[in-house]
């Protein structure tokens, strides 16, 4: 079964250091274990989680395999998974937040919302929207030096107004609005316009806006874990190798954040998935039933829509909603099919190839589990 989408998280004690007990549905189920247990091994992960996931919430979850390769710290159900690219779904939903509260227009254009800003960018430039923005139809370039933006100032926040600068003195890749083109950049810069009307870090504003009011505890930012410590799942490269280092900062920079810097638990994300579904059907706890169906829905024609992409899949009944995400040491996708009331979600330590083919081939198992027991 092809799933795969193109680019476009009981008292358990670690080490010596108590950890919480886990809520029993969030324990390894193990259906989910046996379902991603082999597929781990084959793949060689150090790690590999998974999750049924409905309308009312989690269904089961799993997680297989070790923090660090190399090392008997086995994964725990309640760590925190690197989402990547899935944290463009909850950008563009605390985006449509703000436009619900007319402080914003899908219309609304760099250059109106910044003008001060951006006063010597190319027109072109300027008049990009914010539909453009979010559904990779901009014409702007993939990434910047992202590093270049990050020395630029200390806060994040700020860091992206000068990613806004570097942005407007970068060639146009294509002419606004004519082709989709994935663009990390082009999130930063929708979320730029965002924080600028309400005056507030992306950081601080999706916490309050989407995770708070979904009851996501874990959520957070940047790479996981207690530098030096095997505390969270350890980030892994391309090739299974453990990186050097790990946490918060091993990650993409900061000013990248609405791009790809969310980090949370399966349970969390589960939450995410599970409102998304909800919404769908009518009965959301973030927007009503026709913004969830905006954010659902191409407006460009084409597949991609906003942080999802829409695609027809026979064992989904139609339309279903899917997303990768990786910052090259963890890779994670998520796939809803509301026709049928159900979404998974995957998550690895690992980047690269494999890891796309790996959990790829762990979401079409859990597909299939799910399907199996209807």
């Amino acid at each position: 079964m092809r799933v795969l989408a193109v680019f476009v998280c009981a008292a358990v004690t670690l080490g010596d250091a108590p950890r919480a007990r886990v809520p029993l549905l969030q324990q390894n189920d193990p259906r989910i274990a046996a379902a991603l247990e082999p597929i781990r091994a084959r793949h060689r992960f150090p790690a590999l989680g998974g999750a049924i996931v409905t309308s009312k919430g989690l269904s089961a979850m799993a997680v297989t395999g070790v923090r660090k390769a190399g090392t008997d710290v086995a994964a725990m159900p309640d760590d925190l998974w690197h989402l990547g690219s899935d944290t463009k779904a909850m950008t563009a939903a605390w985006i449509a937040k703000i436009v619900g509260g007319g402080k914003l227009t899908w219309e609304s254009t760099i250059g109106t919302v910044m003008p001060k800003e951006t006063a010597d960018a190319p027109d072109a430039f300027r008049n990009i929207t914010l539909l453009q923005l979010l559904s990779h139809r901009a014409g702007l370039v993939a990434n910047i030096n992202w590093r270049e933006a990050s020395r630029s100032a200390a806060k994040p926040r700020e860091q992206r107004l000068a990613a806004v600068g570097i942005a407007a003195a970068t060639k146009l890749s294509s002419v606004p609005g004519s082709k989709y083109e994935y663009s990390n950049l082009g999130y930063v810069i929708a979320a730029t316009m965002a924080e600028h009307v309400v005056d507030r870090a992306w950081e601080d504003e999706i916490k309050a806006t989407i995770f708070d009011p979904l009851g996501m505890k874990s959520a957070g930012f940047g790479g996981l874990g207690t530098p030096g410590q095997i505390d969270q799942p350890w980030p892994h490269g391309g090739n299974g190798t453990p990186a050097s280092d790990n946490g918060p900062l091993v990650d993409n920079p900061e000013v990248m954040g609405p791009a790809g810097t969310v980090h949370c638990s399966l349970a969390d994300w589960a939450k995410f998935a599970a409102d998304q579904l909800s919404g769908l059907e009518g009965h959301g706890v973030l927007f009503d039933a026709a913004t969830y169906k905006r954010l659902h829905t191409p407006p460009f024609g084409g597949d991609y829509a906003f942080g999802w992409l829409a695609v027809e899949r026979p064992w989904g009944a139609g339309t279903v909603y899917t997303h990768a995400g990786s910052n090259t040491m963890n890779f994670a996708v998520v796939w809803l099919a509301p026709l049928k009331d159900f979404a998974v979600l995957v998550t690895t330590n690992q980047g690269g190839a494999e890891a796309q083919q790996g959990t790829d081939d762990a979401a079409a198992a859990l597909i299939q589990l799910q399907l199996s027991a209807k």
